[in-house]
């Protein structure tokens, strides 16, 4: 018994010390194997008395019952201190970010955002939205527009000619969006309001000018149109489109071909801190032009100046844009650099609406 007694100690001493699942099982088969320690004493009982097999074998039986039990117990063990082990050589950091919701992939241009934005702004006011072609002649890019034979604005210098056509006209890049008031006051009697945004060209590049570039114009036709109308919708649209709840603005006298009187239009703002912040401070800044329609423009366009009359005004998109977003260079505007636009872009889903918010 005594003999037992110590197996089972030694048995029970190898189950604690072992370090993994493999020499556990080294010695599970030591003691319980076929012909292990403890098998060997069980296979003794067919050769002793009835009365020995029933204290010797109830022994036997007590201490193989312990070595399984310790058996399972120390397996459990060495299991989880596997799986921890496991878990920390096959940690997920769950502190990285998730990939974005595919409808927030991408993002929207500030040149479109800015489009968006005072095409909401307008659309408010009545105003709808007129397009035209790229590509123009000349009598609607100037003739029409009351630009004389020899003005600077036709020399190859401001504008993009094509090849002269077999007649000697040539067509051009567009150098403003006027051209779509003249087709809208062709296509449509007055009343008329619209806005017309779009790409113009001219020969010119640097910091602050591109070959190519964003304007929008506005017209409006009536029959008692006039520039307190004029310098209402330009206030409630600055205020609107820089968020500021007021702003003042100066208006200068200028000269354009197609409008009489011609304005200049600059905006109160301060500059601090490589900031420009509107509706307060002592500096201007000039953001557009504009001017009641000159009586030639509404007779080349077959509308009666003794009966109507009309404004209009136009301005950079990509200028305010400039200046409402802080950017520095108006080249970048086209350079595709997707760092660039992942900084100052537009979530696609951000649609700017005035009871949400235009720049939000």
């Amino acid at each position: 018994m005594s003999d037992l007694t110590t197996l089972q100690q030694q048995i029970l001493a190898d189950i604690a010390g072992a370090s993994d699942e493999a020499a556990l099982e080294a010695v599970r088969v030591a003691a319980l194997g076929k012909k292990g320690s403890i098998s060997a004493l069980l296979a003794t009982l067919g050769k002793m008395t009835p009365e020995e097999r029933k204290t010797e074998g109830a022994a036997i039986n007590l201490a193989k019952d312990a070595v399984s039990q310790a058996l399972t117990a120390r397996r459990d063990v060495l299991k989880s201190a596997a799986l921890d082990a496991r878990l920390a050589s096959e940690t997920i950091d769950v502190t990285l970010p998730l990939r974005e919701n595919p409808a927030e992939l991408g993002r929207v241009h500030p040149l479109s955002q800015t489009w968006d934005e005072l095409t909401t702004i307008f659309a408010d006011m009545g105003f709808a939205v007129a397009e035209g072609p790229d590509i123009e002649t000349d009598d609607y890019n100037f003739t029409k527009l009351n630009f004389p034979e020899g003005h600077p604005a036709r020399e190859m210098h401001d504008t993009f000619y094509f090849n002269p056509k077999e007649d000697g006209s040539r067509l051009l890049l567009r150098t403003h969006t006027s051209p779509v008031q003249v087709r809208t006051m062709l296509s449509q009697k007055p009343p008329i309001r619209v806005i017309c945004p779009g790409r113009t060209y001219r020969s010119d590049s640097d910091q602050t000018h591109t070959p190519m570039f964003h304007q929008v114009e506005g017209l409006v036709i009536d029959k008692t149109s006039h520039l307190g109308h004029l310098k209402w919708i330009l206030q409630e649209f600055c205020k609107a489109f820089f968020e500021v709840d007021h702003v003042n603005m100066r208006f200068r006298p200028s000269f354009f071909p197609f409008t009489e009187p011609s304005l200049e239009v600059d905006i109160q703002c301060r500059r601090d801190k490589n900031e420009i912040r509107f509706g307060e401070g002592e500096d201007w800044l000039e953001i557009l032009g504009c001017g009641m329609v000159h009586p030639n423009v509404l007779r080349a366009c077959d509308i009666d100046p003794d009966v109507y009359q009309g404004f209009a005004w136009g301005m950079g998109i990509d200028r305010i844009a400039m200046l409402k977003y802080g950017m520095a260079d108006l080249r970048q505007l086209f350079e595709g650099d997707v760092r660039w636009l992942n900084h100052y872009g537009f979530k696609p889903l951000e649609m700017p609406t005035l009871a949400g918010g235009l720049s939000t």
